[in-house]
């Protein structure tokens, strides 16, 4: 199931790159640190560099977009955090080229990166320091990690004044050991010096009753949970979801809504988060959202989307799950209406990833939704191309129809509704691109197609439906061809499934060619023969 961060990924074009890489030669990239740097420290980087280019120097990549485009690209960050994290990347970059040519004892390069390496954290702590007050366990990282880096560019540049292959050999280790410490404790720092940016936007969430400036530091901490999980930990536990519910209770920043919600669902993608919205009674908030009429249809989609994120199977937090189950008949209410009322591709993708997520964890989901004429809205929506416009809004009503199919009421909704028809053309569903992720996603489609009609095919009245439609000939091509699977092995395995399922009823339909190897034989081996077939055997 897509999460809503994937599922907007998916549904749209990448955004820009915040990361532009280009390769420069010392020169350049000495100018490209200038910008970053006091004039003595500069004077260290270019005493420290080789003007001649060679191997290792070609190669060498410059991030030139990480200052500038701030965490998540969206400019929403201060300066000062985008300083902190232009820092932290260049730091952490300089520290991994040790390593590397620690091993292949290049000591030359060894010593110019711990140089840079200690300018550039001098550089950040003189720069953080001078706008921020540093708590007192911060600054005691703070103090040894200079240490730290003294001690490394030290013993570095005694290694590149010898040619002692024995005392290159022992410094090795201890070399190593040293530059572990200053990576741990660079970290340590770093994740403080994060938290403690957080705590300011938490404050001025939690004490301004300014729109505009609770919108631009929610705007921040977007932007932050944008690069990695290990940020969007920082900010769960410094309470940030806990502040983002407080302005989705009050009427009025209901224009915050949306994007407030946005925030806590990118913040869900780590289970932090999670509890944190579980201690806070987020689901009954979210439960509000999405059953208010009055709610803009943005506010409803975005708490979909944290729905879809905090139910989605990749989770093994579940204590949530408990107060979920007395609001679903509420949640999923809201949400098959939201898919009926969808006025965008996205806000259905949202409000269908949430409603797929929850079929796998409850059947009394898939109950409540045969209530509410579900298969009709849904198959509907499949002729609308305004709603399902890509395959990973398929991929989501699949999904859904595919956990329904194991009720018996469910199929005669879908025989009523032409649902047999829909599914052979999500068995074509093929991609429009060369993405990988929309490949991946029409695999999905397919897969989940067969394995409903495998499913709805206990019925007679299915399985002669769908022989009648073609279905058969079909399924056999997917199974004897790789490229129409896109080579995909949980494609064939089930395709065979609703095969055999469909031969069991008619076996008159089936050539004897394909009952000798696709139905009689052990299903393990006619998947061993198909997956090893070549595209000329077709």
């Amino acid at each position: 199931m897509a999460t809503p961060q994937n599922s907007r990924h998916n549904s749209a074009s990448s955004s820009p790159q915040r990361k532009h890489v280009i390769q420069v030669d010392s020169v350049q990239r000495w100018m490209e640190d200038l910008r970053h740097m006091t004039e003595v420290e500069c004077m260290c980087i270019l005493q420290s560099k080789p003007i001649g280019v060679d191997e290792d120097v070609q190669g060498e990549l410059i991030v030139g977009g990480a200052g500038e485009q701030g965490a998540g690209g969206g400019g929403g960050a201060s300066d000062g955090l985008q300083t902190l994290l232009k820092r932290a990347f260049i730091v952490s970059t300089e520290l991994g080229k040790m390593f590397q040519r620690l091993e292949k004892g290049r000591w030359q390069r060894v010593h110019s990166a711990a140089v840079r390496a200690n300018c550039h954290v001098h550089s950040l702590i003189q720069e953080y320091s001078a706008t921020r007050s540093s708590p007192a366990e911060m600054q005691k990282y703070e103090k040894s990690l200079l240490e730290k880096c003294m001690e490394l560019t030290a013993i570095t540049e005694r290694c590149v004044h010898t040619e002692d292959e024995y005392f290159l050999s022992s410094m090795k280790e201890a070399i190593h050991e040293i530059l572990t410490d200053v990576s741990d404790s660079f970290s340590q720092m770093i994740d403080m010096a994060l938290a403690n940016e957080v705590q300011i936007l938490i404050r001025q969430i939690e004490t301004s009753d300014n729109v505009y400036t609770i919108g631009t530091a929610i705007s921040s901490l977007l932007s932050l949970t944008q690069d990695g999980p290990q940020l969007c930990s920082i900010i769960a536990k410094e309470g940030a979801v806990v502040a983002l519910f407080k302005i989705c209770r009050q009427d009025c920043f209901s224009c915050l809504y949306a994007h407030a919600l946005r925030t806590v669902a990118s913040i869900c993608c780590v289970e932090e988060g999670i509890k944190q919205l579980e201690k806070v009674d987020g689901i009954l908030c979210l439960a509000e959202i999405l059953t208010d009429g009055g709610s803009v249809e943005a506010a409803r989609a975005e708490a979909a989307a944290v729905v879809a994120q905090i139910t989605s199977p990749h989770h093994t937090c579940t204590q949530h799950l408990a107060s979920f189950l007395e609001n679903m008949q509420d949640i999923v209410t809201a949400l098959i209406k939201l898919c009926e009322e969808a006025s965008t591709g996205e806000v259905f993708l949202l409000a269908s990833a949430a409603l797929a997520n929850i079929t796998f964890f409850d059947t009394m989901a898939c109950e409540i939704l045969l209530q509410l004429n579900a298969v009709h809205i849904l198959l509907q929506a499949c002729h609308d191309r305004h709603r399902v416009d890509t395959p990973y809004s398929k991929d989501q009503v699949v999904t859904i129809l595919a956990n329904m199919s194991v009720l018996d009421q469910a199929v005669s909704e879908v025989l009523q509704e032409k649902g047999i028809e829909r599914l052979l053309l999500l068995l074509g569903e093929k991609p429009s691109s060369s993405s990988p992720s929309e490949g991946a996603a029409c695999e999905r489609v397919q897969q989940k197609a067969a394995v409903t009609l495998a499913r709805l095919s206990r019925d007679p009245d299915v399985a002669q439906t769908a022989i009648q439609l073609q279905t058969i000939p079909r399924l056999i091509e997917l199974c004897r061809s790789p490229a129409e699977r896109n080579n995909s092995d949980s494609v064939l395995v089930a395709c065979l499934a609703a095969l055999r399922r469909l031969a069991a009823v008619c076996p008159e339909s089936v050539e004897a060619s394909d009952q000798e190897q696709l139905i009689k034989p052990r299903l393990v081996d006619s998947f061993l023969l198909c997956s090893n077939m070549e595209e000329s055997f077709v």
